[in-house]
């Protein structure tokens, strides 16, 4: 599989692919430093703004002037069966994640470049699909030779870790208060970062 060598992406490229692919959706894109083992914990720092990027880069969010200091994290939310109000805990965010593969987690970045996790949202862009797989690359590039990927979504899981998407219907397991979400969790040795798209239907 082919990959972007981590040293050639920096601030100014790495943004650029942010922008380009997330800017006409509802997102919300950043990365936390990695502190300890349980990562959890530092997936929730990212979420509730607790943490700046390590290098300082800018991500997406889209979400920011509706969150309150009664809900850090939102729109992140605790599990449904959950009191609502109570504040997001590492078991949280983790109970509802998923590993996927690499190659998963390139399509998953272009699938939620807009609402349904579908990668028909392709359509709108004049790229070709291998130019919008290299901006998912560069994404991904980020974070080093080694990581992990995480996800909300189940569209054609098979147990392998991959997804399908070309199955007929797509699924996820609830982790914010809009109508649809979908996101991708990355994590490396010394970092968090969350790739996140929100439906409100």
């Amino acid at each position: 599989m082919q990959v972007v060598d981590p040293s050639a992406v920096d601030r100014r490229s790495w943004e650029a692919a942010v922008r380009h692919l997330y800017e006409d959706a509802f997102s919300f894109v950043a990365t936390g430093p990695r502190t300890q083992e349980d990562w959890w914990a530092d997936v929730l720092a990212v979420m509730e703004r607790a943490v700046p990027d390590p290098r300082g880069w800018t991500g997406l969010d889209d979400t920011e002037s509706e969150r309150t200091p009664a809900a850090p994290a939102f729109p992140f939310r605790p599990p449904f069966k959950a009191d609502p109000q109570r504040r997001l805990t590492p078991a949280d965010v983790g109970q509802r994640l998923r590993e996927i593969d690499r190659a998963s987690a390139e399509n998953l970045l272009l699938a939620l470049t807009d609402g349904g996790c579908t990668l028909r949202n392709l359509k709108r862009f004049t790229e070709s699909f291998e130019e919008l797989r290299d901006m998912a690359r560069t994404l991904l590039a980020r974070y080093g030779d080694v990581f992990t990927c995480h996800t909300n979504v189940s569209v054609g899981a098979r147990t392998d870790g991959t997804l399908d998407f070309g199955a007929s219907h797509w699924g996820y397991t609830p982790m914010a208060f809009y109508g649809e979400d979908a996101g991708l969790v990355v994590v490396s040795d010394t970092e968090v970062g969350l790739f996140w798209t929100f439906d409100d239907i």
